[in-house]
Protein backbone atom coordinates (compact mmCIF):
# COMPACT_ATOMS: atom_id res chain seq x y z
CA UNK A 1 0.00 0.00 0.00
CA UNK A 2 1.30 3.56 -0.82
CA UNK A 3 0.45 4.98 2.96
CA UNK A 4 1.74 8.46 2.80
CA UNK A 5 4.00 8.37 -0.29
CA UNK A 6 3.20 11.60 -2.31
CA UNK A 7 3.67 12.60 -6.16
CA UNK A 8 3.06 10.26 -9.02
CA UNK A 9 6.16 7.63 -10.29
CA UNK A 10 5.36 8.50 -13.70
CA UNK A 11 6.89 4.73 -14.29
CA UNK A 12 10.40 6.02 -13.41
CA UNK A 13 12.96 5.84 -11.10
CA UNK A 14 13.67 8.71 -8.32
CA UNK A 15 16.86 9.97 -9.84
CA UNK A 16 15.47 10.27 -13.37
CA UNK A 17 11.82 11.75 -11.98
CA UNK A 18 14.57 13.84 -10.32
CA UNK A 19 16.56 14.87 -13.21
CA UNK A 20 13.02 15.17 -15.51
CA UNK A 21 11.86 17.47 -12.94
CA UNK A 22 14.96 19.69 -12.92
CA UNK A 23 15.05 19.63 -16.95
CA UNK A 24 11.33 20.59 -17.30
CA UNK A 25 11.70 23.23 -14.40
CA UNK A 26 14.75 24.99 -16.68
CA UNK A 27 12.43 24.78 -19.63
CA UNK A 28 9.52 26.02 -18.33
CA UNK A 29 11.88 29.54 -16.83
CA UNK A 30 13.82 29.61 -20.36
CA UNK A 31 10.97 29.83 -22.09
CA UNK A 32 7.72 30.66 -19.75
CA UNK A 33 5.88 27.74 -20.90
CA UNK A 34 5.91 24.36 -22.04
CA UNK A 35 3.37 21.33 -23.37
CA UNK A 36 4.04 17.94 -21.71
CA UNK A 37 0.99 15.28 -20.37
CA UNK A 38 -0.69 16.35 -18.27
CA UNK A 39 0.31 14.26 -14.94
CA UNK A 40 3.98 15.64 -15.31
CA UNK A 41 2.35 18.97 -15.59
CA UNK A 42 0.86 18.22 -12.25
CA UNK A 43 3.94 17.16 -11.16
CA UNK A 44 5.78 20.00 -12.20
CA UNK A 45 3.64 22.78 -10.58
CA UNK A 46 4.67 22.43 -7.10
CA UNK A 47 8.26 21.93 -7.87
CA UNK A 48 8.73 25.28 -10.21
CA UNK A 49 6.63 26.79 -7.65
CA UNK A 50 9.06 26.05 -4.38
CA UNK A 51 11.64 27.23 -7.34
CA UNK A 52 10.07 30.96 -7.84
CA UNK A 53 9.03 31.30 -4.22
CA UNK A 54 13.02 31.02 -3.60
CA UNK A 55 13.59 33.19 -5.99
CA UNK A 56 11.59 35.79 -4.72
CA UNK A 57 13.56 35.96 -1.45
CA UNK A 58 16.80 36.44 -3.18
CA UNK A 59 19.24 36.29 -1.21
CA UNK A 60 22.77 34.13 -1.00
CA UNK A 61 20.55 30.51 0.59
CA UNK A 62 17.92 31.05 -1.71
CA UNK A 63 20.32 30.85 -4.56
CA UNK A 64 21.79 28.22 -3.50
CA UNK A 65 18.93 26.02 -3.25
CA UNK A 66 17.71 26.89 -6.23
CA UNK A 67 21.57 26.32 -8.43
CA UNK A 68 21.29 22.93 -6.47
CA UNK A 69 18.17 22.21 -8.77
CA UNK A 70 18.57 24.30 -11.75
CA UNK A 71 22.17 23.66 -13.61
CA UNK A 72 21.71 26.27 -16.35
CA UNK A 73 23.65 29.75 -14.55
CA UNK A 74 21.75 31.66 -17.14
CA UNK A 75 18.10 30.31 -16.72
CA UNK A 76 18.77 30.41 -12.69
CA UNK A 77 19.63 34.23 -13.11
CA UNK A 78 16.56 34.59 -15.21
CA UNK A 79 14.53 33.14 -12.69
CA UNK A 80 16.66 35.69 -9.91
CA UNK A 81 16.47 39.24 -12.13
CA UNK A 82 13.11 38.48 -13.81
CA UNK A 83 10.87 36.01 -12.49
CA UNK A 84 11.20 36.30 -9.16
CA UNK A 85 10.24 39.76 -9.36
CA UNK A 86 7.58 39.61 -11.30
CA UNK A 87 5.74 37.67 -8.57
CA UNK A 88 6.55 40.02 -5.76
CA UNK A 89 3.59 40.86 -4.36
CA UNK A 90 1.32 37.70 -5.23
CA UNK A 91 1.12 35.18 -2.36
CA UNK A 92 1.66 32.12 -4.49
CA UNK A 93 0.00 30.44 -7.62
CA UNK A 94 2.49 31.20 -10.01
CA UNK A 95 2.00 29.11 -13.25
CA UNK A 96 -1.41 27.75 -14.95
CA UNK A 97 -1.58 24.69 -16.32
CA UNK A 98 -4.52 24.35 -19.69
CA UNK A 99 -5.66 21.12 -20.69
CA UNK A 100 -5.18 20.72 -24.72
CA UNK A 101 -6.51 17.14 -25.01
CA UNK A 102 -5.09 13.85 -26.21
CA UNK A 103 -2.23 13.70 -27.60
CA UNK A 104 -2.14 12.38 -31.25
CA UNK A 105 0.30 9.74 -30.86
CA UNK A 106 -0.18 7.41 -28.19
CA UNK A 107 -3.53 9.19 -26.67
CA UNK A 108 -2.04 10.40 -23.61
CA UNK A 109 -3.75 13.72 -21.92
CA UNK A 110 -1.44 16.92 -23.20
CA UNK A 111 -1.57 19.91 -21.21
CA UNK A 112 0.28 23.33 -21.45
CA UNK A 113 2.29 24.31 -18.04
CA UNK A 114 2.70 28.51 -18.00
CA UNK A 115 4.02 31.37 -16.28
CA UNK A 116 1.18 33.75 -15.28
CA UNK A 117 1.89 37.33 -16.93
CA UNK A 118 2.09 39.08 -13.25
Amino acid sequence: MRHRVRGRQLSRTSSHKRAMLRNMATSLFQHDRIVTTEAKAKELRPYAERLITLARRGDLHARRQVERRIKDRAVAGRLFAEIGPRFAGRPGGYTRIVKLGHRVGDGAETARIELLPE
